[in-house]
């Protein structure tokens, strides 16, 4: 009884320390993070005053509705492009930036980039962002949080990075962050990746109730699925990813790689064209209460990490770790998915650990409560 009340004072001091226009708290690795904290509440109407307080010192408050166009705000750079994949931007292809020599010895065309998308805004630590309602929207700019910490974004989409250009523009960044909570936030035709994170080591993170929505009209595979969804290359990243909803990609989903931990809880992954996950160093993921909807590849044959997948056989093997059993994954035209590495299970000491429901019971709620769906 008291080990109860000490842990029911602690969760009354975040839920006093954390702003009242956030919904909920931080799930998992995140449980904690207060942002703005009590600090006043700011509304912002314009796509400067947003820039300066995201960027501003100090803890903040802020929020905003309807929509924030930054497309044409930072004027246009020039570019030099090459078109690798098997059709082109305006057949629903994509080119791509050379900027750091991807082309090889690829022929070079000059095109015009809006700025905007390139690089996000450099978000400051203490900071809350929350959407109100339903539709707003970043058009033409994602976030930063590199070297920041203790914030939170939530009830907002991203959207249009120049989407016809890899390296256009990445919706949310991290590198050498911590504790930061990313909920209910909707990711769109981006350039690159909708979820990359850099190689200094990002601790804490969680990302909830997102939907990240694959479905573009330039794509790398000429299918209309983003290949670019998840580049997880940090050193000693920790992820929380609970109850996000991942639409029509085609690869990354995630890229698992940098030694980072990634607890994947109750999401749904839905009509993958290539394989979702890959990785070229040790990253470590435990996926439980999952849905694979017609995502018949899961794991690229290249794959070098270690990986735990749930199942009826295995559930048991999570309790010391986790402190309770795993749940079950499920598969609808889907898998298989069969990975049962428990070496890396040591690493959850001292983490908090996100509940899970049944896959069954999350295969159409998540769907359809994912991405900026809070109605206020």
């Amino acid at each position: 009884m008291k080990s109860f009340v000490v842990v029911a004072l602690a969760i009354a001091r975040l839920v006093a320390a954390q702003s009242s226009i956030v919904t909920g708290t931080a799930p998992g690795f995140a449980f904690g993070v207060t942002g703005g904290g009590t600090a006043p509440t700011t509304f912002i109407a314009n796509i400067a005053d947003l820039k300066a307080a995201l960027t501003s010192s100090g803890p903040m408050n802020i929020v905003i509705g309807g929509t924030f166009d930054f497309r044409g705000s930072e004027g246009t750079t020039t570019s030099q492009t090459c078109f690798p994949y098997t059709c082109m931007p305006a057949a629903g292809g994509q080119g791509l930036l050379n900027g750091l020599g991807g082309c090889n010895s690829l022929p070079l065309s000059n095109v015009q980039i809006d700025t905007a998308g390139i690089e996000g805004i450099n978000v400051q630590s203490d900071k809350t962002l929350v959407g109100l309602g339903t539709d707003t929207k970043l058009i033409g700019k994602g976030l930063r949080f590199v070297g920041v910490s203790n914030i939170i974004i939530q009830n907002i989409e991203i959207t249009d990075l120049n989407p016809a250009y890899v390296w256009g523009g990445d919706a949310l960044v991290f590198s050498g962050t911590s504790r930061i909570w990313i909920d209910h936030v909707t990711t769109s035709l981006t350039g690159r990746q909708h979820y990359s994170f850099g190689f200094d080591p990002s601790d804490a993170i969680t990302i909830s109730n997102s939907f990240l929505n694959g479905v573009t009209t330039n794509s790398a595979t000429c299918d209309q699925h983003t290949y670019w969804a998840l580049e997880l290359v940090g050193t000693g990243d920790r992820i929380t990813f609970y109850k996000n909803y991942v639409l029509n990609t085609s690869g990354r989903s995630p890229a698992l790689s940098g030694n980072t931990l990634f607890h994947a809880v109750n999401n749904v992954w839905e009509n993958n064209s290539g394989h979702l996950l890959e990785g070229t160093a040790d990253g470590m993921g435990v996926y439980e209460g999952n849905a694979f909807i017609n995502t018949p590849d899961i794991v690229d044959s290249g794959f070098v990490g270690q990986l735990y997948s749930a199942s009826a056989s295995n559930l048991a093997q999570c309790a010391t770790a986790l402190h309770r059993n795993c749940v079950a994954n499920s598969f609808s035209n889907a898998g298989p998915f069969t990975n049962d590495q428990t070496g890396f299970f040591g690493d959850f000491s001292g983490l908090t650990i996100a509940p899970a429901a049944s896959a069954a019971s999350i295969a159409t709620s998540v769907p359809a409560s994912a991405g900026n769906t809070l109605p206020t």
